[in-house]
């Protein structure tokens, strides 16, 4: 567990167990590391060049030293290079995780560092703070509920050191971080939760309870409702399972009457087996992440309205298991959705779009949104495109492109576009029905083709379609969300909502 404190005091004078300095790479050795060295460690020089420490970015070394009767650790984290004027907040971030970690592996309690200059990174000081706060806090993250042995919970105090003309300001943009970091958190939570203690009816319960903090109305339809109401999609999904699906709607008003509402719409499939076209043992150890989506806009919303965000905003989240059993959907049954549209289904495994069509379709017919932005661990084609470092980003608008690329970059959930094309409309041909819900073969780009049988349900809507299967679950080499969910599009669904125009 991790808490943070503001002080306007050195950080020669905070007391703690162990400072922290952030390091350029390449950084020479002035005014600040000589005193430093002259009064704790006079062969700090010498220590970096044995250790061959130079600031390289992931990078970090411990030095505990006898100081005022106590052990006293040094750490030092590397910033890596400048790319062009300043240094890149992705390093920052990684530094502060590398900070964490160590302190972490060392068993200390508490550290303090000096907040750097922010124009360094060519920010202002709150996006700073921030920054520096959510991603302490991210750090700071483990599932151990069923450890016996919850050491990894302990708690670590860190202290920033920041002037005291700049206390007041920094005080709000670390309250912001910290409300962002529980949304991210708690979104990993349930991502990390095993799939039998982390049901449709318990995801609907979270719902209820987020809305209750932060008194957003909530709606939650039952299975029940849902075939009543014509949702094919959903209803098919959930036909193989005895967990009832459930279909959650949440709203926030922060802006004005007058102001379109952005509807984030997110994928709930709690364990996905990949139903009657059964997914591989090895590909069904992780599938409890594949209702990261539907956890990411309940927990954005709930963040937006305990931010105050000056908008208005709607959190839609399908629900449901995709098992094989008696009664489950078959290869070859077709399917009728919210608007009308039908579709053959051919692989039960892409059944993710079969309940956002439903989300979608009901979005633009109840809410008319200015915005919708779905979120979804999709396809694993977009693992293969992008990677583990970024979401693929799909719309046929380029300005909302744009405007999501720049949330993802001030956020730090990153985003890359890849193509979505009328080209692609023939991959999802059907003869039987209006859509087939896999592309054909030879289309490849299964990513792509996945995105296209969405926008068959979003109308004229602007729309932004966000696949986080790639980035959703145990991402490597970043410090500060090891292991597990890593809680991604969290943080860029409230920056884009914080900057919806």
């Amino acid at each position: 567990m991790i808490t943070i404190n503001l002080s306007a005091k050195s950080i020669h004078d905070q007391p703690v167990s162990s400072r922290v300095w952030f390091l350029e790479e390449g950084f020479t050795f002035g005014k600040e590391l000589n005193a430093l060295a002259k009064h704790l460690f006079p062969s700090l020089q010498q220590f970096f060049n044995e250790r061959g420490f130079t600031g390289k970015a992931n990078s970090g070394i411990t030095l505990p030293i006898w100081h005022d009767e106590k052990l006293l650790h040094l750490i030092f984290v590397g910033l890596g290079k400048k790319h062009g004027k300043t240094l890149t907040m992705e390093n920052y971030r990684r530094a502060v995780g590398r900070a964490v970690r160590l302190a972490e592996s060392h068993k200390l309690s508490s550290f303090a560092f000096e907040l750097l200059n922010p124009k360094d990174f060519g920010v202002d000081l709150n996006h700073l703070v921030q920054q520096t706060v959510t991603t302490a806090h991210m750090a700071g993250y483990h599932f151990d509920d069923f450890k016996r042995d919850r050491q990894s919970t302990k708690e670590l105090a860190i202290t920033i050191c920041i002037d005291k003309a700049q206390q007041k300001a920094a005080e709000q943009a670390k309250k912001a971080g910290e409300i962002i970091a529980a949304a991210v958190n708690t979104t990993r939570h349930q991502i990390d939760t095993p799939p039998s203690r982390l049901t449709p009816t318990h995801l609907a319960e979270h719902a209820e309870r987020v809305a209750k903090e932060n008194k957003l109305k909530i709606t939650v339809f039952g299975e029940p409702e849902i075939i009543k109401m014509g949702m094919g999609g959903l209803a098919a999904v959930s036909a193989g399972s005895h967990q009832d699906a459930k279909f959650i709607i949440m709203e926030y008003n922060g802006g004005k009457k007058t102001d379109k509402r952005i509807a984030l719409v997110g994928k709930g499939i709690t364990f996905d087996s990949g139903g009657l076209s059964i997914k591989p043992a090895a590909s069904m150890e992780t599938m409890k992440e594949d209702m990261a989506g539907a956890a990411s806009v309940i927990n954005a919303i709930g963040a937006l309205a305990a931010l105050k965000a000056p908008v208005n905003v709607v959190a839609i989240a399908p629900t449901s298991e995709n098992l094989p059993s008696g009664t489950a959907t078959k290869p070859g049954d077709i399917i009728k959705f919210y608007n009308g549209k039908t579709a053959e289904v051919r692989n039960t495994d892409a059944e993710g779009r079969l309940i956002l069509a439903d989300a979608l379709s009901y979005a633009v017919k109840h809410f008319e949104p200015g915005l919708i932005v779905d979120v979804a661990t999709l396809t694993g084609a977009c693992d293969y495109a992008v990677g583990p470092f970024y979401s693929g980003l799909f719309t046929m608008d380029d300005k909302l492109a744009d405007t999501a690329l720049a949330a993802a970059q001030k956020s730090g959930d990153r985003v890359w576009r890849l193509p979505l094309h009328e080209d692609y409309e023939f991959a999802i041909a059907s003869d039987v029905a209006d859509l087939c819900n896999i592309g054909k073969s030879n289309y490849k780009a299964g990513a792509t083709t996945a995105a296209m049988f969405l926008k068959h349900f979003v109308d004229d809507c602007p729309w932004i379609h966000l696949d986080i299967a790639s980035n959703a679950f145990d991402l490597p080499s970043t410090s500060y969300v090891e292991h597990g969910a890593s809680g991604a599009s969290v943080r860029l669904l409230i920056e884009l909502a914080l900057s919806y125009k």
